[in-house]
């Protein structure tokens, strides 16, 4: 402790807090539980600090690629995107250039809130339902895999592993698998985002009983009965004129047509593996979201880094290792 300074305790606290809920908050809290002032300013400063330190560990520490040992015989991995808001100082497009003093004003106009996508990423074996390893980040596809990679090492994989990997979709999440993983990888659309595209398609084919109709797909999906799938939908399929937006049943069937190599839901089910995305959706909510993005919060860039990493730390359980880390660098 130094004079205008903050304990390793205190320091903690502020963490903590601030990893939860907004810096004003902080201070009531520490107020609250502590009876000790500290300014919304410290708590960022602080919590950004340690987010930072947290955040190098995590880029340290990553393990290029599986171990030579044989590892677990499955590693469920999981990977998806969320929008979170960013304020950039230049709004795109303006005529502002870097360096030049803002007008005198509101110098909210040389500001834009943005919807940036945090990317998260998450593995586990597939009988550990609570023991998961997180990562998340801004960055680009290659660094979200590079920390995927580092995720289903650190859940058990080795050279041995078939990883079961999930997504929506979205085609920078199989990119990474076959980049990352190869061929000790399959990849398996999410089925409840499958159904969703079954239901939308249901409700224009058969509006007094969609329920029912999507049912009957989701079966014959789960039985790998594609083909029957697509065989109903194409006799109800809009015209070309109809636009995407109005024309369900074209997008139901193109979206099971283009990803037809990622639909072995009967082989995952029969080797007792999930074939929904659920806890990344999960994740999403715990790791991301909550703090985040709250109502009326927006973030620097930098800064949302910082506090995913926070945030990703406290989620894989290395909390506490962190801090004993520090006592023992002030010691």
């Amino acid at each position: 402790m130094h004079s205008r300074g903050y304990s390793m305790p205190v320091q903690r606290a502020l963490a903590d807090f601030g990893a939860d809920v907004p810096f004003a908050q902080v201070s009531q809290k520490m107020r609250e539980h502590y009876g000790i002032e500290v300014s919304a300013s410290a708590a960022r400063a602080i919590s950004e600090r340690h987010g930072e330190l947290m955040r190098q560990q995590q880029q340290d520490r990553l393990i290029g690629e599986l171990g030579p040992e044989p590892g677990w015989e499955w590693v469920v991995a999981e990977a998806d995107g969320c929008l979170i808001p960013i304020v950039q100082n230049e709004p795109r497009g303006s005529a502002a250039r870097v360096g030049s003093a803002p007008e005198k004003g509101d110098r909210r106009k040389v500001k834009e809130l943005v919807w940036c996508e945090a990317r998260l990423c998450l593995a586990h074996e597939p009988d550990q339902v609570t023991a998961h390893h997180y990562a998340a980040t801004l960055g680009e596809v290659d660094v979200v895999g590079d920390r995927w990679l580092d995720c289903v090492a650190r859940a058990g994989a080795g050279a041995e592993t078939q990883i079961h990997s999930l997504g929506d979709g979205a085609a920078w999440i199989a990119d990474q698998v076959e980049r990352c993983f190869g061929g000790q990888a399959s990849y398996l659309l999410d089925f409840y985002h499958v159904s969703e595209y079954l239901s939308a398609a249901g409700k224009q084919i058969e509006p007094l009983a969609s329920v029912v109709w999507r049912q009957v797909q989701q079966e014959r999906l789960k039985e790998n009965r594609l083909d029957e799938v697509l065989s109903a939908l194409a006799p109800h399929l809009e015209p070309a004129a109809v636009r995407e937006e109005e024309a369900p049943v074209r997008a139901c069937y193109r979206y099971l047509s283009n990803h037809r190599e990622y639909l072995d839901y009967q082989g995952a089910l029969a080797k007792g593996l999930p074939i929904g995305s659920g806890e990344i959706e999960s994740g999403h909510r715990y790791v991301i979201q909550a703090r985040l993005k709250r109502p009326g919060a927006w973030w620097k860039e930098e800064n949302a880094e910082k506090m995913l990493a926070l945030r990703v730390h406290r989620a894989n359980g290395e909390w506490e290792s962190y801090w004993q880390g520090q006592r023992q660098g002030v010691s």
